[in-house]
Formats: structure tokens, C-alpha cells, sequence
């Protein structure tokens, strides 16, 4: 009985979330702000306030609603934002890029190298990145693309910036870290245009760590997530990461820019615009969202023409 009573919730969780993000489109489509407060209280349990916003997640979701640029869209895009870093004087640190598919037909399973990393642009968690080809079910993997490149990532949680991309598939080189395992993520926090803390995931064996320092690598008491077993040593590039950081973060009120570094060089893995969806509680602590939201002075509503003294590129609207 439990057995059958737990099939049949699995049943119904699929069409309860679609009937969830139709309501959802519909109140959004008459009041931003209410959809907005909806969501965030049935993720989160929290009435969020808009009108003045204090805390990380309140200003981000304030930008989300106010601060509607089209380069937001381009540096999202995993495949675009190579343009705009090398338009921003960054090339030397994008990763190899093997392929851009259209499609999964595209794809030609014997073409791929022994080790790869296949991404989707247009959302986030679009990631394959097996450590060894011949581990995979090739089947198996082509249903997964085919199932993220027909989803339209923004409408699940009001973060439209992802449905102006256009779906694609793209081949990265595999980058190693220590051991064998994933590398490690730097993500650099910027606050209109200024890197302002460096946040560190580690991955082991399956288990992920948090480590968040300032830039001058002392520790900050702001993650909710278990510190690394081991001290996390400051990386001999982080300088170049925080200057790379700046001169792309630069037009924005605030993006995260994440690196991982290869053989002492940073190399660009993403830019983030709403970390966790703008409804970060289980990464941040209270005291956290604060301390965060205190650095994020946000601009005019609808302010696209210019901010942080960089003129926006026509050529990317």
C-alpha cells in the first residue's frame, strides 16, 4: 500500500508543477511583483519586501524585476559569453571550446573525446561531465539533452534572462582538478563592478564543501554549507581572477563570476546573475543575506543606458 501511495505521488508531482508555473505565468503576467512574492514564499516561507529591499536576496530579486538588460541574456548564454570576454579583453581565459551543436542529433558519439564536459546554454545544472566516456549510457545521456533543450529554464523560478538564449549544446575540454575529482569552483562576487569576496567549492568523492573568504583570503562566517576537511589555500592566480572579474563584471550592479583554475591559469567556467534562483537560504546564513546585501547598491529602475562608467556595447542588444 505505502508502496502504490508512493508511486502515485510521484505521478501527480510532475502535473502539480506544471499547473504550479501556469498559475504562476498567469499572475506574473498582470503583477510582476505579486508572482515574484508568490514564489518566493512557497520556496522559501518568507514574505519578501520589494518595495524596500534589504538583503541579498531581496536586491537581486529587485534587479530581477527592475534592471532588465539584454546583456544580462548574452553573458548568461554559456556559449555567448565568449563574445563579450573576448569584446572585454578576457580571451586568454575561456576554456577550449570543441563543438556547438544545435541539436543532440548533431552530436556524433564516436567524435567525442575520452573525457569531455557537454553543456546546454540556456539554464543552469545543464552539465555532463563524465570522467570517462566509456562509463556512460550514450542513450541514456542523448534523453537528458533532449529533455533540458526542450524546457524553458526561466519560467521555473521567474528568471526570464534564461528564455531570450537560445537553446544549444555545447563540447568543452575536461578540466582535472586534485585527485581526479571535479576542480574547484572560485566564484568571485562583484558589487557594481567591484570583486568583493571569493566564494570556494570544493568537490571530493561525491561530497561538496563551502568556503567563502574576503580578498585578502581571511575566512567570513557567511555560508551555511560545511567548511573543506582541510584549510583551502588562496590559489597563485587569484589576482588575475579578481582583475578578470572586474573588467567583465563591470556594466552590472552585481554578477558572480565563476573560474577554475588549470595549471596556475584562471579559466572562465560562467557568469551568474540570480545565484540560487534569488532565493538563497540554504547557502547563505541570515546574518549572511545581510552582510551581502549591504554591499549591492542597486541603480534607477530600468537604468540600461549606463552604469559603473562603462557605456553598454551596441552591438550585443
Amino acid at each position: 500500500m505505502g508502496k502504490n501511495k508512493g508511486s502515485l505521488l510521484e505521478k501527480l508531482r510532475k502535473p502539480c508543477r506544471l499547473t504550479w508555473r501556469y498559475i504562476l505565468s498567469g499572475v506574473y503576467k498582470v503583477s510582476p511583483v505579486t508572482a515574484t512574492r508568490l514564489l518566493c514564499f512557497q520556496k522559501t516561507g518568507k514574505i519578501i519586501d520589494i518595495k524596500n529591499p534589504r538583503d541579498f536576496n531581496e536586491k537581486l530579486q529587485w534587479l530581477n524585476l527592475y534592471w532588465d538588460d539584454p546583456l544580462r541574456s548574452v553573458c548568461a548564454d554559456k556559449h555567448r559569453v565568449r563574445e563579450y570576454a573576448e569584446r572585454q579583453g578576457c580571451a586568454r581565459i575561456l576554456k577550449k571550446l570543441i563543438a556547438v551543436y544545435d541539436s543532440v542529433d548533431d552530436i556524433a558519439w564516436s567524435d567525442l573525446p575520452g573525457k569531455f564536459a557537454l553543456k546546454c546554454t540556456h539554464g543552469c545544472g545543464y552539465n555532463i561531465v563524465p570522467a570517462d566516456k566509456e562509463t556512460l549510457d550514450q542513450e541514456e545521456v542523448k534523453a537528458k539533452l533532449r529533455k533540458w533543450m526542450g524546457e524553458r529554464f526561466g519560467r521555473k523560478n521567474l528568471e526570464f534572462h534564461y528564455d531570450k538564449i537560445t537553446p544549444r549544446i555545447i563540447l568543452e575540454e575536461y578540466i582535472e582538478g586534485e585527485g581526479g575529482d571535479l576542480p574547484r569552483d572560485y566564484n568571485v562576487y562583484c558589487f557594481n563592478g567591484v570583486a568583493r569576496i571569493v566564494e570556494v567549492w570544493t568537490e571530493k568523492e561525491g561530497e561538496e564543501w563551502q568556503d567563502i573568504f574576503d580578498l585578502d583570503w581571511q575566512r567570513l562566517d557567511i555560508g551555511c554549507k560545511k567548511s573543506f576537511e582541510r584549510p583551502v589555500e588562496r590559489p597563485g592566480c587569484l589576482d588575475e581572477m579578481i582583475r578578470y572579474a572586474q573588467l567583465l563584471a563591470s556594466p552590472f550592479p552585481f554578477v558572480r563570476v565563476d573560474f577554475y583554475e588549470k595549471n596556475g591559469e584562471p579559466i572562465l567556467a560562467e557568469m551568474t546573475f540570480t545565484p540560487g534562483a534569488n532565493m538563497s537560504i540554504d547557502y547563505y546564513t541570515p546574518y549572511g543575506l545581510e552582510y551581502l546585501g549591504n554591499m549591492l547598491e542597486l541603480p534607477n529602475k530600468n537604468a540600461t543606458a549606463e552604469l559603473g562608467g562603462q557605456p553598454r556595447p551596441r552591438m550585443w542588444y
